[in-house]
């Protein structure tokens, strides 16, 4: 069987249906796909016996459709990363995994450290490293001085200027896709919302709708409203508090104290939906977990008026005032042809002028019925990411306005969900608010998850914020993160 199987956002298909292919044809059509414009959603193994199965999820943005195709390999196979840099960190992953060499693979090291048996382990590897009397290092991190988690930061330099910028996560790697084996289950969706607490509604989603998918079920129109309008209030909360951040990073305080307030403002608009201010169990699968009844709509909707209100003044300083400007422009600029090569998701690739939203490329939900016109800017700065939130910031915040006036009547649960369906794949694309969200689960025989593939937008940004920072003062490297604002949970799950 040749060619890839093609399916839609949050389809499924039996393995059968699969092209399992040699590893030259799975490594060629990979290759001439992201040369067409496709892009790797995911890339993982599968283990089938005593072979693994490597399996490529690709992302169609010009026909919206997904295909995937697999090849088993044993001990190696030949890289793709040399010829297909978006694939570098997934191929780490694989080995780290399954022990399956990716032949010629530039940068092998560890993604995450789970096989480590000591603390003093954790962590030890080797880094890229530049020669020359006049080079100097600056490592920062694993641990650092305010309550973040840990990630290491090294930064090869002549004078204050950055060459080479290596970043180093997987401290904290918690096996949540190897706890989801043999689900869905009672704690299985817990684990999904804890994976990056951020996101909770925007893995959730992911999830419920592999879950939905599997089962042959969909969502009452109504939970997809609500679903809907918790991932714009899920955006619209992160955004603030980054503009606040960024705002902060160049000590530019009135916009940064008002956005530190207002973010709590949105938040306390998720609680109102479901009694927790990151939605945990509203979205479940099926549908959600809690109902909007009209007096609870028009509170929302007044209370998120009076937020908006409040950003807009805040956020407008920031495009008034030449200081900040001075700060932001031409600063951790990434070109458009790199953001491609890399395979930058969200904001990021906005930011270079990439026109890549899950919400529109991919819709699903009520997106299907209700477009978000995608934000762009062009220059890959840290303006450039500052700009596109704030006008995602307006497009969110008019959406929920018009969902929660015209929310549709029924119910809000599909009801007790059916067994899964064995022997399928099921993949599911979401739009986070960093970017897309891409969950992938593979059934057995019994119905149960062999295996779960969970990527965060944050596991395709990182290394653009490595490049980001090349050529740039090492003082510039807090301002460059967060315009970013990456995940460590998201990447060490």
């Amino acid at each position: 069987m040749s060619g890839p199987a093609v399916i839609r956002n949050g389809g499924k298909l039996p393995l059968s249906q699969i092209p399992v292919l040699t590893v030259s044809d799975f490594r060629r059509d990979i290759l001439d796909s992201v040369s067409k414009g496709a892009r790797i959603s995911a890339l993982f193994g599968s283990p089938t016996g005593e072979n693994i199965r490597l399996i490529a999820v690709l992302a169609w943005r010009d026909t919206g459709s997904i295909s995937v195709l697999s090849a088993p390999v044993q001990k190696s196979y030949p890289a793709l990363t040399p010829d297909c840099p978006q694939a570098h960190l997934f191929e780490r992953e694989i080995f780290e995994q399954w022990h399956v060499m990716p032949e010629g693979h530039p940068w092998l090291k560890p993604v995450r450290f789970p096989d480590s048996e000591k603390t003093s382990d954790m962590g030890v590897t080797n880094f890229f490293q530049i020669e020359g009397e006049e080079i100097h290092e600056v490592a920062v991190g694993p641990v650092h001085a305010g309550i973040i988690e840990p990630g290491h930061f090294r930064f090869q330099c002549h004078g204050e200027t950055v060459h080479h910028l290596e970043i180093s996560l997987g401290y904290q790697h918690r096996g949540v896709e190897r706890s989801l084996v043999n689900g869905p289950n009672s704690k299985s969706l817990h684990f999904i919302e804890t994976l990056a607490g951020d996101t909770t509604v925007g893995h959730a989603t992911a999830f419920s709708r592999i879950v939905e998918s599997l089962a042959g079920i969909r969502a009452p129109a109504r939970a997809q409203v609500i679903r809907g309008i918790a991932l714009e209030l899920e955006r619209m909360a992160n955004h603030i508090g980054d503009l606040g951040a960024l705002a902060g990073d160049i000590g530019y305080l009135p916009t940064m104290s008002y956005c530190g307030r207002i973010r709590g403002d949105l938040l306390n608009l998720t609680a109102m939906l479901c009694g927790n201010r990151f939605g945990r169990r509203l979205v479940v699968p099926g549908g959600v977990g809690y109902d909007i009844d009209s007096e609870n709509a028009d509170k929302i909707a007044a209370r998120l008026k009076s937020a908006f209100r409040d950003a807009e003044s805040a956020i407008g300083l920031l495009w008034e005032t030449p200081s900040v400007l001075a700060r932001f422009e031409n600063t951790g600029a990434l070109s458009r042809e790199t953001a491609v090569k890399i395979g930058l998701v969200g904001v990021a690739a906005r930011a270079c002028g990439l026109q890549r939203d899950v919400r529109s490329d991919f819709p699903y939900g009520i997106f299907l019925l209700s477009h978000i016109p995608a934000a762009t800017w062009e220059s890959g700065d840290v303006f450039a990411r500052a700009f596109v939130r704030w006008q995602e910031l307006q497009r969110s915040y008019k959406f929920i306005l018009e969902q929660l006036a015209a929310l549709p009547d029924g119910a809000v649960r599909a009801g007790e969900n059916p067994p899964i369906a064995s022997g399928h794949l099921a993949v599911a694309l979401v739009e986070g608010w960093r970017g897309e969200i891409c969950h992938v689960a593979i059934t057995n025989n019994e119905g149960r998850f062999l295996t779960c593939k969970v990527v965060d937008p944050s596991f395709h940004n990182w290394f653009g914020l490595a490049l980001a920072l090349r050529g740039q003062q090492i003082s510039d490297f807090p301002l460059c993160n967060k315009s970013f604002n990456l995940s460590y949970c998201g990447h060490d799950l």
